[in-house]
């Protein structure tokens, strides 16, 4: 089969990192971007990264998804709320082509399934610690790996298509640990029971992931909302459960394992810390909204997750 086309929307701390890559493993990758565009386009991409550095001296850079050619794989590597201009942004795709959306937060790739339809989305989760620190500068301080699922409108179990499948292959080719999952649904909620603490805290305490986990008060609160996500995770995996699909739990030790993880984790200031510094708008609906708004629909009492998302719309507000 001829190499895939890769479009990359959103060359920033994921994008860069992960375009980078499959560039530089012989994919055929094309960039949008926006302000960075003049830079990269003369001077290519920089990724430092624990695993090597890249330097891409000649990037297919554009500043116009109309200009880009077919594509047969788009990335949306974009923040959550840039959501709204993915109308604009999505270059043109084959017939039987994927969207891949790396975004964190509940439900993201509804978003995109009113461009596309849904059985050609897969979503991506990323666990890694990456920044971009200058323009067309890309800092990867730590981890890399890319849980891939299959997007299910009805939020059930879904497999990988073949096409799909050999998309993770093309990662794996470029040296991104990959791994599979049929339930991106549930996946998406193991992902907010850090993604939900460490972010709004963050912010609210001016932290960054060491000191957060210095405290011993604020390592109960971070268990606290831990329990809260996993709980309403939970909630909606017995609501959709069939009687095919009874083992989408996520067990309330694995809050415990997250905490241990953290520990071992370099200081990490998080991307939400970070576009609150930089005065960016935060995700704060996509990782805080959502999940709160779905333990009020199944009629869970969550007060710590009611407290962290008030305490980061007022510091929103603020600003």
């Amino acid at each position: 089969m001829a190499t895939k086309r890769y479009a990359i929307i959103g060359t920033g701390a994921i994008g860069g990192y992960y375009g980078a890559r499959l560039q530089q493993s012989g994919c055929d990758v094309h960039f949008l971007l926006r302000s960075d565009y003049d830079h990269v386009k003369k001077h290519g991409l920089v990724v430092q990264s624990v695993d090597g550095d890249m330097e891409l001296s000649q990037v297919h850079a554009y500043n116009s998804a109309a200009k880009m050619p077919l594509m047969d794989v788009v990335v949306i590597a974009l923040k959550t709320t840039q959501n709204h201009q993915l109308s604009e942004l999505m270059p043109p795709l084959r017939e039987n082509g994927v969207v891949l959306v790396l975004q964190n937060g509940l439900d993201t790739e509804a978003d995109v399934a009113k461009l596309v339809p849904p059985q050609q989305i897969m979503g991506g989760l990323c666990f890694i610690c990456s920044n971009k620190v200058g323009v067309g500068h890309i800092r990867h301080l730590d981890y890399g790996k890319i849980q891939l699922g299959a997007y299910s409108a009805t939020k059930q179990r879904r497999g990988l298509t073949p096409l799909m499948t050999e998309i993770a292959d093309d990662l794996r080719g470029a040296n991104i640990p990959i791994h599979v999952t049929d339930d991106l649904f549930m996946a998406r909620w193991r992902k907010l029971v850090w993604n939900v603490p460490y972010n709004g805290l963050s912010v609210v305490l001016d932290a960054t992931t060491n000191e957060l986990m210095a405290d011993e008060g604020i390592r109960q609160r971070i268990y606290a909302l831990m329990a809260e996500v996993i709980a309403t995770g939970n909630g909606w995996a017995a609501r959709l459960a069939t009687s095919a699909m009874t083992d989408r739990e996520i067990p309330m030790s694995f809050a415990t394992d997250m905490l241990a993880a953290t520990a071992r984790m370099k200081p990490y200031r998080t991307s939400m810390k970070i576009d609150f510094d930089a005065g960016r708008p935060l995700e704060v609906e996509a990782i805080l909204g959502k999940p709160l708004r779905a333990a009020r629909e199944l009629g869970l009492a969550v007060p710590a997750m009611e407290k962290l998302y008030g305490q980061v719309q007022t510091l929103v507000q603020q600003c």
